[in-house]
């Protein structure tokens, strides 16, 4: 939630049923060329997630728990780098839909590169990638433009040699305190006051409000730990978005257009850094009402979740940022 003093928001309770709004813009750029001319990548992308909201999954938060799994970013074969904004949510959705336990992910041909084969009857996850080509203007001069194409992904679990481990890999046990998160946030320097029982960021005074960790209470699907940090990990999204530091645009009450894209914003963050930071982030019972209303604004705006996750990922990259050099 974002504050401001000219406005009275809506109190936050300790179980995380933060209210939802309908979210119809988000001011972000977006590109204006397609590789091609008979697909929408967005529309594609946009479609795949509707696909999982229309099933109850909300991917950007984990909304399971399976034995062998843990919570884990996706990774890319050859790089060995995570994927980040829209591919995060894609690769979430087929992980739960498909159950995969890995979160290795990679191309035909890198799989091919690693003597790897896909096994028979599998099919890819697409995913998307983002660069800029030059082109000539109507004056002659070479301008920049960004341009968007999609491309196949296979997970680890879809390997003809594939077999599941026999031994899951132990989860990190959940503490009341979890020090390695507490010197994450510690490093980023943000004012946080523990006070009241509002959850919320207000930019006039560039300061983060949260109820107290004692007031957190487990729920039917989270611990107190959990929910404690997921909502800081909310709050800490919007304070990235301060005019000193990412400078994106915030509403100015519940219920504008950038207001709600902005919480958007913040739950795809949250629900990133409780992955980096290796916390579980299971859905709320209020998860319906999310879904109900992003759906609404999904269907009216085929960009908003890319756009979206990729100004999540920018606040979490931002927030990485700060953190000492190892």
């Amino acid at each position: 939630m974002v504050t401001s003093p000219s406005v009275v928001p809506s109190p936050v309770t300790i179980h995380l049923n933060r209210k939802a709004t309908t979210m119809k813009h988000i001011s972000e750029t977006v590109p204006v060329v397609i590789d091609n001319a008979k697909t929408d990548v967005h529309q594609r992308v946009t479609d795949t997630i509707l696909k999982y909201l229309e099933n109850g999954i909300t991917p950007w938060v984990k909304p399971w728990k399976s034995p062998g799994t843990s919570f884990r970013m996706p990774q890319n074969l050859k790089s060995g780098k995570p994927y980040n904004g829209i591919n995060t949510l894609l690769l979430w959705g087929a992980a739960h839909e498909q159950e995969f336990s890995s979160n290795v992910w990679g191309s035909f041909k890198q799989w091919k590169e690693k003597n790897e084969s896909i096994r028979k009857g599998e099919k890819g996850t697409m995913v998307v990638y983002y660069d800029f080509v030059e082109k000539e203007d109507d004056t002659g001069e070479l301008k920049k433009v960004p341009f968007v194409k999609s491309y196949v992904v296979f997970n680890k679990c879809q390997l003809a040699s594939y077999e599941p481990d026999e031994t899951p890999e132990p989860e990190t046990p959940l503490a009341q305190r979890l020090e390695q998160v507490e010197a994450f946030v510690a490093n980023t320097k943000a004012v946080i006051k523990h006070k009241g029982t509002r959850a919320c960021f207000v930019p006039a005074k560039d300061e983060i409000l949260m109820p107290k960790p004692a007031l957190f209470t487990d729920t039917a699907h989270s611990t107190a730990t959990e929910n404690y940090y997921s909502t800081l990990h909310h709050e800490l999204v919007h304070w990235t978005g301060h005019e000193n530091r990412i400078n994106r645009e915030f509403g100015k009450r519940f219920g504008d257009k950038a207001y709600a894209a902005e919480e958007l914003v913040a739950e795809f963050g949250a629900s990133f850094l409780c992955a980096e930071l290796n916390i579980s982030h299971e859905p709320r019972k209020d998860h319906a009402d999310y879904i109900g209303h992003w759906m609404q604004a999904l269907k009216s705006n085929k960009y908003l979740v890319a756009a979206s996750a990729n100004a999540a990922s920018r606040a979490v990259e931002y927030l990485k940022s700060l953190q000492p050099a190892v």
